[in-house]
């Protein structure tokens, strides 16, 4: 379920401004596609191997200044953003002057949205004959995805020493993540569960999930003190949604907490501590997660990374157990026998 806190420009897409009459007129073809620009080590290593005159003009070129926009240009493409990406009309598209690229017959351009909860930057290259606009998306590989999540202290479910991992980001509201839960928990992980680990973190949609905030500040209280108490919390919300949230947010509260209590009897939890972090409702660890998310580009839920693979929505059990077969295969042990796959 979208996040619906801005406008992701995710996709690559050239467009041509110049319209259909300027199209049939060129004689030329579509421009090729650019490779994103090097990195700083083999940029340097490039930059030595100049000629010193090579180096006198890539200096020069540095310095110069990119022609500036004309409304009309401004105009059409503000208009081609807005239609290609259906960017809401009360959000502002603002551009910034264009800059000198590496990208050869391009200038860099930054395309500011304006109007949702936060302004967003997005990269744009354009040509400079101004008449083709492209935006090309940069995935850093400079190491492990999954090194890049931050797992401390977080509830851990399976195999601690697991070499596949999953880490789903989940809302406790969200009837997609219910679902998931369901066929990671009741089906698959029972096959699965010595040879993986599952890890949750916090992505809760609190602009259309009124409890689900309150859910995941529970539960992390919880898991605080002690993970099963975590799991058995998030198995129960995740499977009795509707009795959770009653007929109001303020019983929805209620009941949250009474879990949490239950849990923590059961447990033989620390009840003064954990009653001290209820009645705080603190979010900080909840928006440390979801600012998180939001830098790898999640704007959904679940959304689920298996070993550095990602995956959107309520992933099918079937799809499920092959992309775990996979990644055992990959860390070089054996997949689930297929008599062990639910018919």
């Amino acid at each position: 379920m979208a996040r619906f806190s801005g406008v992701l420009l995710n996709v690559v897409l050239f467009l041509l401004l110049a319209g259909p009459a300027c199209l049939a007129q060129s004689t030329g073809g579509a421009p090729k596609k650019a490779a994103p620009a090097a990195g700083k080590s083999k940029a340097a290593a490039a930059q030595k191997s100049k000629p010193a005159a090579a180096q006198t003009a890539t200096a020069a070129n540095s310095n110069e200044k990119a022609e500036a926009l004309t409304p009309d240009v401004i105009h059409r493409i503000q208009t081609e953003i807005r239609t290609h990406y259906n960017v809401p009309q009360q959000m502002t598209i603002s551009l910034g002057d264009p800059k000198p690229s590496n990208v050869p017959g391009y200038d860099d351009l930054v395309v500011t949205l304006l109007g949702g909860s936060k302004p967003s930057n997005h990269d744009f290259l354009i040509s400079k004959d101004r008449k083709t606009l492209a935006h090309l998306d940069k995935y850093d590989v400079s190491q492990d995805l999954m090194a890049k999540l931050d797992l401390k202290g977080r509830p851990v479910r399976g195999n601690p020493d697991a070499k596949v991992m999953i880490v789903n980001f989940d809302d406790f509201q969200c009837p997609f993540c219910s679902h998931m839960h369901s066929t990671l928990f009741a089906n698959v992980f029972k096959e699965y569960g010595d040879r993986v680990k599952v890890v949750y973190k916090d992505y809760p949609l609190i602009e259309i999930h009124p409890w689900a905030m309150h859910a995941a500040i529970d539960g992390n209280c919880l898991g605080e003190q002690n993970s099963p108490a975590y799991w058995e919390f998030a198995d129960y919300v995740h499977a009795n949604q509707k009795m959770v949230a009653g007929k109001s947010r303020a019983e929805a509260f209620a009941n949250l907490d009474n879990l949490t209590k239950e849990q923590a009897q059961k447990y033989q939890l620390d009840q003064d501590k954990l009653q001290a972090c209820v009645q705080k409702q603190d979010e900080t660890g909840v928006r440390a997660s979801m600012a998180e998310a939001d830098k790898l580009g999640i704007d959904s839920t679940p959304t689920m990374f298996i070993n550095g693979e990602k995956f959107t929505g309520a992933v099918p059990e079937a799809e499920l157990r092959a992309v775990l077969d996979r990644a055992l295969a990959d860390s070089g042990q054996a997949p689930a026998a297929p008599s062990n796959a639910k018919k």
